[in-house]
């Protein structure tokens, strides 16, 4: 497998030196945290603030994150970051720290207790009034995540997959359902941040609440039933998220618009979070994970939707 771009780590001795000529005063309580895919990260103390700094070799996830916190409200809590800038030989950001338990961590006991914070989550990204941010019409931004393109990290996807016969055939066949269905999903403006596990939520099943929402670099404005789709994609892997039934606490509770072809719309972004990631992970020669997407590919592809 790839080596990830967070562990490229600088030593604590380099941190504590860092923070300590950031701050004016040395940091306490220094710990290495698990990061995201790309970003090393370190929370610590400077007096009474707690603190999180996470490094990266771009400063375009920082500034994603900067932009979010407009969407900040006590259902939806977005950390503050409250520094940006250069240091390691690459980026680096300061936000506020935020406590609790990764969302993929939860068990299926804890089910009853987080189902109805998770659904409320979804509800409060589906509420956040557009911000008018330039983003591509929705059916552009859903076929542009299952189409091989040059200059990216993940060019060259689709040879790869090639590779696989049985995951080809796989992905042309999600690929046709995908196209087929897609004038059922509307160009909608509302906030999709589609990337809720990967250590990217935080909850507190005491508090019964989301204690925070972390990394928008993939965030964008289309149809909200998309993160519902990654949710219970990804809960056929976390036994703990699968436990959440969220497609049966959502789907029958949505009305309007919102509730036009609902369980369609569903059923295709399901199907292109599975399809999307086969390109992820024939990226990484993650043959063992990409095998497991295609076979969830292919339970889906035997359902009828709608």
């Amino acid at each position: 497998m790839s080596t990830r771009p967070s562990d490229n780590r600088p030593s604590v001795e380099a941190v504590v030196a860092f923070l300590r000529e950031h701050h004016g005063t040395a940091p306490t309580d220094l710990e290495e945290l698990g990061g995201g895919f790309w970003s090393a990260a370190f929370g610590y103390r400077v007096g009474d603030d707690e603190l999180v700094l996470r490094i990266n070799d771009s400063p375009d996830g920082f500034r994603d994150d900067e932009r979010a916190m407009r969407y900040a409200s006590a259902a939806l809590p977005v950390p503050e970051v409250v520094a940006i800038g250069e240091g390691f030989g690459r980026w680096f950001a300061i936000s506020r720290r935020h406590h609790g338990r990764f969302l993929e961590s939860v068990s299926s006991d804890e089910a009853a207790v987080l189902g109805p914070t998770v659904v409320a989550l979804l509800a409060a990204l589906r509420a956040v009034p557009d911000t008018g941010d330039a983003t591509p019409p929705w059916h552009d931004w859903l076929l542009d995540g299952i189409t091989d393109r040059p200059g990216r990290h993940t060019s060259g996807w689709r040879a790869k997959l090639a590779a696989h016969a049985d995951v080809e055939r796989t992905f042309v066949a999600a690929d046709a359902r995908i196209r087929s269905l897609l004038n059922a999903c509307p160009d909608r403006r509302q906030l999709v941040h589609s990337d809720l596990l990967h250590s990217n939520v935080l909850v507190s099943p005491a508090a019964d609440a989301t204690t925070a929402v972390f990394s928008w670099k993939c965030s964008t404005w289309g149809d909200a039933l998309y993160d519902l789709a990654w949710c219970t994609f990804w809960g056929r892997w976390h036994a703990g998220i699968g436990a959440l039934d969220l497609a049966q606490r959502v789907l029958p509770t949505l009305s309007g618009d919102d509730a036009v072809d609902a369980a369609i719309r569903h059923h295709v972004y399901e199907l292109h979070i599975g399809a999307s990631h086969l390109g992820w992970y024939a990226t990484l020669d993650d043959t063992e994970t990409l095998r497991w997407t295609a076979r969830q590919l292919d339970e889906l592809l035997e359902q009828t939707p709608g």
